[in-house]
C-alpha cells in the first residue's frame, strides 16, 4: 500500500481544502442513473463488473484517492472496492474486500473466491486483513431510488468517496442503474464527481473493451 504526503503550499487545491476542511466542512451527495442496458447484454453479472468499474475510474484521477493519514494529506497509491453482502437469514450485512486489478478477468477471479470463502460468514468485516486505502460501496437491490444521503457528522476528515447502487429498473427500452456519490467537497468537486459517471459510463457502454467478453 503505496501512500504520498501533499506538499500542501505547492499544492494547487490547497486553499479550497483548507475552506471545505476547516471554514465550511462540507460533503455532497449526487444521484444519476447509469445505463447497464449493454453490461446485461454481454452477459456480466452487474456487482461485480460494476465494482471494476468504479475501481477503475476512482484509481484513474487522484481526488478519489486522497485521503489524511496521521494528520497529513496525501494520495494513495490505489484503491481496493469494500462492499457489502447481505445475510437474507439475519436480515444483516458483511464488509468484504478485494483488491483491485486492471485485468476484470483476474479482478473477477479474486472476488469470487472472496465471496466464496467470506460471503457466508456474518459479522461486520468477516475477511481479515482490511487494508486502509479502501472505498465503500453499498448495495441496495431492494428498490431503486433518485437520492441518497449519508449523514458523517463527526467524519469530516474521512475524504475518500462512498458509492450506493440500487435496483435496476427499465426505461424506453434501457435498463438503468441509480447510483448515489458522496464526496467530501474538500477533495472532489462536482465537476470531479460528473466526470466519474460520465467515464463509468463509458465503460459500461463497452463492455466487451474490459471485460474480456
Amino acid at each position: 500500500m503505496g501512500w504520498t504526503k501533499i506538499d500542501r503550499g505547492a499544492w494547487k487545491r490547497e486553499e479550497f481544502f483548507r475552506h471545505y476542511h476547516e471554514d465550511a466542512p462540507c460533503f455532497y451527495s449526487m444521484t444519476v442513473s447509469l445505463d447497464v442496458t449493454r453490461l446485461r447484454a454481454a452477459g456480466l453479472r452487474l456487482y461485480p463488473a460494476m465494482l471494476h468499474a468504479l475501481s477503475t475510474i476512482v484509481n484513474r484521477h487522484e481526488e478519489f484517492r486522497t485521503a489524511i493519514v496521521g494528520g497529513a494529506v496525501g494520495v494513495y497509491d490505489v484503491l481496493f472496492p469494500c462492499y457489502t453482502v447481505f445475510h437474507p437469514e439475519t436480515e444483516t450485512f458483511s464488509n468484504l474486500w478485494t483488491a483491485y486489478r486492471p485485468d476484470y478477468a483476474g479482478f473477477l477471479a479474486a472476488y469470487e473466491e472472496d465471496l466464496r470463502l467470506y460471503g457466508h460468514l456474518e459479522g461486520f468485516a468477516p475477511k481479515p486483513g482490511t487494508p486502509e486505502n479502501i472505498f465503500t460501496v453499498a448495495m441496495l437491490p431492494w428498490a431503486s431510488f433518485e437520492g441518497v444521503h449519508l449523514e458523517l457528522p463527526r467524519g469530516n476528515d474521512y475524504l475518500l468517496p462512498i458509492f450506493t447502487m440500487g435496483r435496476m429498473h427499465a426505461r424506453e427500452g434501457r435498463t438503468l442503474l441509480p447510483l448515489a456519490i458522496q464526496a467530501h467537497h474538500a477533495v472532489c468537486d462536482g465537476f470531479h464527481a460528473c466526470r466519474l459517471a460520465r467515464e463509468v459510463q463509458a465503460l459500461l457502454d463497452a463492455p466487451e473493451a474490459w471485460s474480456g467478453q
